[in-house]
C-alpha cells in the first residue's frame, strides 16, 4: 500500500471541459517555479496531439479498474460513460520526492475530491467560462467532438458550474491573458503562504 502523503503542497485547477484549464495550467508550469504536472491515468483513446506519460497515462479499461481495485488511485471517477480518469498515488509521491509542488488539471468532481484530501495543503482554482455559449463555441472550434459528445460536455459543464463556490478561488476566463496572470498571482501568493 502507498505511504500516507504527508508533505508538500498542491495546486488544483478545475473547470468544465473547454474553459481553458489546460492552457492555464501550462502557463503556470512555465511561469511559476518548482511546479510539476500530475499526469492522470485514463482509459480513453489518445488524441493525435497527446503523448503517453506526458498528457495522460493511457491504459486499458481492465488495467484502470484493476488499479482502482488495488487502491492505487488517490481519486478516480467515470467522467463520461465508459471513460475513466484518476490520480495515481505514485504520481504525487514522485513529484514530492523531487521537492516540487504538484499541479493538477482535473475535472470539477476530481478537483473537489482532491481538495477534500489535501485540505489546507492545496489551493483549488475554478476556471469559469464567460458563458455556456462561449464554452460551446470553444469546444466546437476544437473539432474533436461529435454533436452528441458536444451536447454531453455542455450538459455536464452546466452542472459543474454549480460547484464553483466550493473552490478557494474563481477565475473567469473571458480574456485568456488576464486569466493566466491572475492564476500566477493566486498560486504565488499561496506558495508564499500569504
Amino acid at each position: 500500500m502507498y505511504s500516507e502523503i504527508s508533505k508538500g503542497k498542491a495546486i488544483i485547477v478545475s473547470a468544465p471541459s473547454g474553459a481553458g484549464k489546460t492552457t492555464i495550467v501550462k502557463y503556470l508550469l512555465n511561469n511559476v517555479k518548482n511546479l510539476a504536472f500530475s499526469v492522470s491515468a485514463t482509459n480513453r483513446s489518445m488524441r493525435p496531439n497527446e503523448i503517453h506519460g506526458e498528457d495522460y497515462y493511457f491504459v486499458s479499461t481492465d488495467e484502470f479498474l484493476e488499479k482502482a481495485d488495488k487502491g492505487e488511485f488517490l481519486e478516480w471517477e467515470e467522467v463520461y460513460e465508459g471513460a475513466y480518469y484518476g490520480t495515481l498515488h505514485s504520481e504525487i509521491e514522485r513529484i514530492w520526492a523531487q521537492g516540487k509542488t504538484v499541479i493538477f488539471d482535473v475535472d470539477v468532481i476530481g478537483g473537489l475530491d482532491l481538495k477534500a484530501y489535501f485540505n489546507e495543503k492545496a489551493l483549488s482554482i475554478f476556471i469559469q467560462p464567460p458563458s455556456i455559449e462561449a464554452l460551446r463555441n470553444r469546444l466546437s472550434l476544437r473539432e474533436t467532438e461529435t454533436q452528441s459528445s458536444l451536447d454531453k460536455r455542455i450538459g455536464k459543464a452546466a452542472r459543474e458550474l454549480e460547484f464553483a463556490s466550493a473552490f478557494d478561488c474563481l477565475i473567469i476566463n473571458e480574456d485568456l491573458g488576464k486569466a493566466c496572470i491572475e492564476a500566477v498571482s493566486k498560486v504565488q501568493s499561496f506558495l508564499k503562504g500569504a
